[in-house]
């Protein structure tokens, strides 16, 4: 806006805030929108929408592959936002492994490194404290309906609303949910250096949270099944520390469901820290040195050119 805004707090007050503690507060809001609505979008699809008469039954959801769209752009949107509320201050990393990543190869402070991870944390459980406020009673209604196991009352259906686990293919194996969440993160930290890499084909005009948001959506669409594209510590971790509060018990801690999976809890925190890394390895291996060396070299050659041009081929 153009016009001078007041701040609320005293300058005296405000001081504080103008370094690393202003940054975490802007990481704590950041992942609080983004798991708002992350997870408000799954709570919609998994218990408010059939609660309310809008599906074919109670608990009727993911009739077919379309449905998963309403998950996958919901997080896009969720992304973008967090990205748009906290990017001015902190430059809004909403993620312990963007964190992490840009520690080991962006110059970010490794002092600010634990700070960050905690506001994210903190945040992504605040995030999920509201979505359940929202939707307990939906919640609660949905699982009342189903059948099967349950857990303290609670179902693994509503649990996915906050928290990730395995598909059943994997048979309780943890290797192939571990890779995929190092497959996914390293896309996801890959191709956020891409878009905000200036000596590459940077996003202009503040549309670089949205481009980001289109990441987390292609993610969700080609890697969301196998273990629910968490991609983000704080993302899974806070949510889950909500569930283990509110009486969904083992499925939270250890991350166990008998005859499924057991002890899943640290598979989403590992997994993106690993691939997190990778990623940003991988685009300064194959795209960052190739735009150092010629960044050295004085004017650039034109992309896909294999030789300088001349005024006749011009």
């Amino acid at each position: 806006m153009a016009v001078e805004i007041q701040p609320l707090l005293k300058p005296s007050r405000l001081r504080r805030r103008g370094g690393l503690w202003g940054e975490c507060i802007a990481e704590f809001l950041g992942t609080f929108v983004l798991i708002s609505f992350g997870c408000g979008v799954v709570a919609m699809a998994v218990a408010a929408l059939p609660g309310s008469g809008r599906t074919e039954g109670p608990t009727t959801f993911f009739l077919g592959a379309g449905d998963w769209l309403l998950i996958t752009w919901g997080w896009a949107m969720a992304v973008t936002f967090g990205i748009y509320v906290a990017g001015g201050v902190s430059g809004a990393h909403i993620n312990p492994a963007v964190t992490l990543a840009f520690a080991v190869r962006r110059k970010f402070p490794w002092v600010k490194v634990v700070p960050y991870w905690v506001a994210q944390v903190l945040g992504a459980l605040a995030g999920a404290a509201l979505v359940y406020a929202v939707y307990h009673d939906a919640i609660n209604t949905f699982d009342d309906a189903m059948k099967g196991p349950k857990t303290g009352g609670h179902t693994l259906a509503s649990f996915s609303i906050f928290a990730t686990f395995p598909a059943p293919y994997f048979n309780g194996g943890i290797w192939g949910p571990l890779i995929d969440q190092v497959v996914g993160t390293a896309f996801l930290v890959m191709l956020v250096v891409a878009i905000i890499d200036l000596r590459n084909t940077a996003v202009k005009a503040n549309l670089g949270p949205l481009v980001i948001g289109f990441v987390v959506a292609a993610i969700g669409m080609s890697f969301g099944a196998n273990a629910g594209y968490a991609i983000n510590p704080a993302r899974d971790f806070g949510p889950r520390l909500l569930t283990w509060m509110e009486g969904w018990g083992e499925l939270a801690f250890p991350g166990s469901l008998a005859g499924a999976f057991s002890g899943y809890w640290w598979i989403p925190i590992v997994g993106p820290l690993v691939g997190g890394v990778i990623g940003v390895l991988v685009y300064d291996l194959f795209i960052g040195d190739v735009l150092h060396v010629r960044a050295q070299q004085g004017e650039a050659p034109e992309p896909g050119r294999t030789r300088p041009t001349t005024s006749d081929e011009e």
